[in-house]
C-alpha cells in the first residue's frame, strides 16, 4: 500500500470512527438505554427497537463500505442521509425552550451537536460527489460503484 493510499485509509476510518466501532458497540452493549432515547421519538416501543436496529445495521454496513470502499458512493450518500436524520430526529435543540438562556442550557448543547452532525454528513457526501463534484453522475449511473480509493 503506497503512503497516499494509507492516508486515504485513515482518513476514511477517521470519519465513520464514531459510527463503527463507538456508536454500533454503544448501541449492541446499551441496547435498553437505546431503545429508551428512541422511544423520546418514537412512542411505539416496537418502532423504537426497529430504529435502533436499523441504526446499528446503517452504522456497520455503510461504515465497512466507506472503509474497504465496496460501494462506497452509496454508503457515504446513505452515511449522510442518517446524520441529517439523526439530527433533525435526537438534536432538537428548538424544541427545549431554553435555548435563549444562556450558555449552558441544553438546547445550546443540542444545537452544537446538530451542526456536528450535519457537518459529519457534509464530509460524507464529499465521497459521494468527489471533489470536483462529478461523482454523483457516478452515483446515479452505477450506485453500486466504486471509488476506488485503494488504486
Amino acid at each position: 500500500m503506497s503512503a497516499d493510499q494509507i492516508v486515504v485509509l485513515l482518513v476514511r476510518c477517521g470519519l465513520v470512527l464514531l459510527f463503527l466501532p463507538f456508536s454500533a458497540l454503544d448501541k449492541i452493549f446499551n441496547f435498553s438505554g437505546a431503545v429508551g432515547q428512541a422511544s423520546e421519538t418514537f412512542s411505539a416501543r416496537p418502532l423504537a427497537i426497529a430504529a435502533i436496529v436499523a441504526g446499528l445495521g446503517i452504522e456497520i454496513v455503510m461504515s465497512l463500505g466507506i472503509i474497504l470502499g465496496i460501494a462506497d458512493r452509496l454508503c457515504a450518500f446513505v452515511m449522510a442521509g442518517y446524520c441529517a436524520l439523526t439530527a433533525l430526529l435526537w438534536k432538537r435543540f428548538w424544541a427545549t425552550g431554553d435555548f435563549w438562556t444562556g450558555p449552558a442550557s441544553r438546547g445550546r448543547g443540542l444545537f452544537w451537536d446538530f451542526l456536528k452532525n450535519l457537518s459529519l454528513g457534509a464530509g460524507f457526501l464529499l465521497i459521494t460527489v468527489g471533489p470536483t463534484g462529478s461523482g454523483l453522475n457516478h452515483l446515479l449511473h452505477d450506485p453500486f460503484g466504486s471509488t476506488y480509493p485503494y488504486g
